[in-house]
């Protein structure tokens, strides 16, 4: 393998850093999306943003006839939408895209294209009962609270997130959205590396978080030979409770390198991109492992079923505490996947799907 180049350096992290405090709700991704314009850019021979919001761009092969192949991995995020508008500067909210109404009270939010701090409020432990403490405040009742200074200058309609600022400590990546900035900045550094051996496509998709809805019409357009989805994937890898004797409900873990689908709750990965992946993975001794099958889904659900079909597979970085305030991966993990993924375009060829699937 070639490690002068698949690093991950300050630049690299930097670049991450910046996408991760970036707010990009699922339907509200432009701060996303300009940020990776200014990157991909200088990198690629042609760039264009279609009607649904995904930025598109091509790297064009050295070669007539290379394979078409698609790298697409989401530029949205799970957060808020304001609905009404209550008294001093309280907001009612809905939640955009899957997010556990645990996770919510007391949290600190951005709101709105002015990053509006607020913070959401629910009735204090010293006036709640203990039978309403044992239950989840529904959304219904929670508020958005940006203070009285602040009523009247978010409308219903505003995007909110996660206040939360992006950290590293040692070999830890902490931050909200690494579902999926991290898929993200894996993309734009590809872009970097790429060594010209096929016609690349790359898709930085929107509202994955609600339906894989970018991806449909990024796939449609491109009409690839084969797709790679890079995303992060639950790592529930925590210690057990002394009634268990072991986990094995984990998905993946972290620090054991990139995750490969076998398959989830939409998509079935092809079978040849996984053995052409693992055998690189082991020829360059590049760590992986399994995501174990079951719920959950990427863009590859609606990839994969475009047109007349498209060969897909997902590879993501394992990632605790998905759709929460913050995500904790690990950097061993991303170098990891993004030297697999470089090794995969540098080799991915038709050949690859001569094989019965």
């Amino acid at each position: 393998m070639n490690e002068n180049r698949v690093k991950i350096s300050r630049p690299q992290l930097k670049l991450l850093e910046k996408l991760s405090n970036a707010v990009g709700v699922s339907g509200n991704e432009d701060e996303v999306r300009q940020i990776v314009v200014e990157e991909i850019r200088p990198l690629v021979d042609e760039y264009r943003v279609d009607r649904m919001g995904n930025l598109l761009a091509i790297k064009h092969a050295k070669t007539a006839g290379a394979a078409r192949v698609m790298f697409a991995a989401h530029m949205d995020e799970v957060g808020f939408m304001l609905v009404q508008a209550d008294t001093e500067g309280c907001y009612a909210f809905e939640a955009v895209g899957g997010i556990d109404e645990r996770q919510l009270l007391a949290k600190p939010v951005l709101v709105g294209k002015d990053h509006l701090p607020g913070v959401i409020g629910s009735k204090p432990v010293h006036l709640t009962s203990p039978a309403e403490r044992a239950k989840v405040t529904p959304l219904g009742q929670l508020r958005i609270d940006l203070s009285p200074a602040c009523a009247g200058k978010a409308s219903v309609g505003d995007y909110a997130t996660f206040a939360t600022r992006f950290w590293r400590s040692g070999d830890s990546l902490f931050g909200k959205a690494l579902d999926d900035r991290l898929g993200v900045a894996t993309l734009i550094e590809l872009a970097r590396l790429n060594p010209g051996t096929a016609e690349v496509l790359f898709a930085f998709t929107v509202q994955e978080e609600l339906g894989l809805r970018g991806a449909r019409v990024a796939a449609y357009d491109f009409e690839p030979d084969m797709a790679f989805v890079v995303d992060s994937t639950p790592a529930f890898d925590l210690p057990l409770d002394e009634s268990e004797d072991e986990n094995v409900l984990y998905n993946c873990r972290l620090g054991a390198g990139p995750a490969i689908y076998l398959a989830d709750a939409g998509t079935i990965s092809d079978p040849r991109l996984i053995q052409f992946l693992t055998r690189i993975a082991e020829e360059c001794e590049i760590p992986y492992q399994f995501r174990q099958p079951g719920g959950g889904g990427t863009d590859a659900g609606a990839i994969h079923i475009t047109r007349g079909g498209v060969p897909s597979v997902s590879v993501s970085v394992p990632g605790r505490y998905a759709h929460s305030p913050v995500l904790h991966a690990k950097l061993s993990d991303w170098k990891n996947t993004l030297a697999l993924l470089y090794q995969a375009l540098e080799k991915a060829n038709r050949s690859i799907l001569n094989a019965d699937r």
